[in-house]
């Protein structure tokens, strides 16, 4: 017999872990998108600053150093904050499946546990 209370608690429960999630996601998207406009302000106003001193610049080979360490500094700087990023974006996948990690395992041992049906005889090859 189908239990009613039994199925509003588990769908009360299911509500609430999606709630939480959403929120706990939302989070997890804004520290991302600050974090990402932080980096382009700072990578913008490093660009403004590199192009100022090299306007001054009297020689050509001075210039050409100068842009290539502002070239490697902006390639360092955009290979960490991709990385912390990725981190970012990694840890925020794991919490957003974390509380759905126990009830689809215990699905999936579920369906192992269960007994196999029996396949359908397939005609024999004429």
């Amino acid at each position: 017999m189908f239990n009613f209370d039994e199925a509003n608690k588990k769908s009360k429960e299911a509500v609430d872990t999606a709630l939480r999630t959403y929120s706990e996601t939302t989070r997890g998207f804004q520290a991302i998108a600050a974090e990402a406009a932080e980096y382009s302000k700072k990578s913008f106003q490093d660009a403004v600053t590199h192009f100022e001193t090299l306007a001054g610049v009297r020689s050509f080979e001075a210039a050409f150093e100068l842009q290539t360490g502002y070239v490697k500094s902006a390639y360092e700087s955009f290979v960490s904050e991709t990385t912390k990023l990725g981190e970012m974006y990694a840890d925020l996948a794991k919490s957003a499946y974390k509380p759905y990690e126990a009830p689809v395992a215990a699905a999936a041992a579920g369906v192992v546990k269960s007994p196999k049906s029996p396949q359908p005889a397939t005609p024999a090859a004429a």
